[in-house]
């Protein structure tokens, strides 16, 4: 994917030191859209925006000067907080485009600390189109991101996720020089957090695996395909448009063999955790009427009418999209495993190889 549709961008990436945030930036600087004018990491975790700038500036190889480079010349950091109306417009005056990854986004932690969730997942967004609404800053286009558990939400994650979106795509009728769009995304290979390794850190101490459900079913996407997604709804998204990857999924128990290779090591269902899905869920019924096919892609129009500029012949998707469809064998999760280069090894695996 190349385009120029970044050249002489002001870009600010609100969580930017996060999993997504931090192979999104990668690719930023690498020019594969265009040579942004600046590029502005914003988050409240000192520490890992200092190990974030070493990273960069302790290069182990000169494979990727362009990027390094680039880092040297266009990466800021910025301490701040989605929560602080304050410190959030003051980046914002600095910005052509956004890309919003800040998040609490862990199930258990939203469910005991549902207020937390709230004031991050749903007062930041709010605080971002305020900020460009009232000031009427310049900023052209501002893309959030999303997840499948704001379809149908059962959780307080998901509940928040889903009223990020329909803040950011009323937007659009109040800032109407700023394009809002978004994307949702299901289950990342390897991501912090993430089921894979936790599946690795209980295989080297002997198991055993736990799984939640024996039916539970989720997408499988790595990092590089969550930030393929983003650049192409930045590249061609309409006013509150959501883009969605259509990607494989797995059953966690196959995940789960595949991980274990033969070894002497248990799987144990453990039952579900507090706000926990079986299945994930992409686009709903409701959503499917007015959900159409875009290339690799699925897109949810907007859910406001006066946003919505689809022509009437197209086809929608008359279904749900869920991770319970079109499930691979074992031998395709093992193959698309050795691919990501995830399958167990002697020492756990450092951030680098985590976010590919």
């Amino acid at each position: 994917m190349t385009s120029s549709i970044m050249n002489d961008k002001r870009i600010l990436v609100t969580g930017g030191t996060g999993s997504l945030g931090k192979v999104l930036i990668h690719r930023l600087l690498s020019g594969e859209l265009g040579r942004p004018a600046g590029i502005i990491v914003f988050s409240r975790d000192e520490a890992k925006q200092h190990d974030m700038r070493l990273h960069y500036l302790h290069r182990n190889t000169a494979t990727d000067d362009v990027i390094y480079d680039n880092f040297r010349k266009l990466l800021s950091f910025r301490i701040g907080d989605v929560r602080d109306y304050s410190s959030l417009s003051a980046a914002l005056c600095e910005a052509d485009v956004v890309f919003n990854a800040a998040a609490l986004k862990q199930v258990p932690t939203c469910e005991y600390f549902p207020f937390e969730a709230v004031q991050t997942n749903v007062v930041g967004p709010e605080n971002l189109v305020r900020a460009i609404r009232d000031h009427h800053l310049p900023v052209e286009t501002v893309i959030c991101i999303s997840t499948d558990k704001a379809c149908k939400p059962v959780n307080v994650m998901g509940m928040t996720k889903a009223l990020q979106e329909r803040i950011l795509i009323r937007a659009n009728l109040d800032a109407t020089k700023t394009r809002f769009i978004g994307v949702r995304y299901g289950n990342v290979l390897a991501s912090r957090g993430s089921v894979i390794p936790l599946f690795h850190d209980q295989i080297r101490k002997g198991g055993p695996i736990t799984i939640t459900s024996a039916e539970m079913t989720r997408f499988l996407l790595s990092l590089n395909r969550a930030v393929d997604t983003v650049f192409a709804a930045l590249l061609e998204a309409g006013p509150g448009e959501i883009y969605i990857p259509r990607v494989p999924s797995a059953r966690m128990t196959d995940i789960a063999n595949v991980l274990i290779d033969g070894r002497p090591i248990k799987v144990e269902v453990t039952g579900i955790r507090p706000g926990e899905k079986v299945h994930e869920i992409l686009v709903s019924e409701e959503e499917g009427p007015r959900t159409l096919e875009r290339g690799n892609y699925y897109v949810i129009l907007a859910i406001l009418p006066e946003l919505r500029h689809a022509k009437p012949r197209q086809e929608y998707l008359n279904r749900e999209y869920s991770s319970a469809e079109d499930l691979m064998t074992s031998v395709q999760v093992r193959e698309l495993l050795e691919t990501h280069r995830l399958l167990v090894p002697d020492e756990p695996l450092q951030e680098a190889e985590l976010l590919r």
